[in-house]
């Protein structure tokens, strides 16, 4: 098993996956101590949405979950059944 890291966000771009902070809530987020763009190496203020993949060996993928609602995750049971049935 290999765990993939998208560091730059490329990835997540490229399936529409990135949300960008817009300005006005940049200020609040910074009011709170909390800097998106210094924790990212671009300097941007993007962040991924809460995505899961697994992809068998032949580039199948048994097991996606995605949710632009970053509250909402999916039960880790889930995704390990889906990883014992491969």
């Amino acid at each position: 098993m290999q765990l993939l890291v998208d560091s730059g966000n490329q990835a997540a771009k490229a399936f529409g996956l990135v949300y960008t902070v817009p300005g006005d809530l940049q200020k609040v987020y910074q009011q709170f101590g909390i800097h998106v763009d210094k924790n990212n190496a671009d300097g941007s203020w993007d962040l991924p949405m809460s995505a899961r993949y697994i992809i068998d060996t032949e580039a199948t993928i048994r097991y996606a979950q995605v949710n632009a609602d970053y509250t909402v995750r999916p039960d880790p049971s889930h995704t390990i059944e889906a990883l014992e049935s491969l």
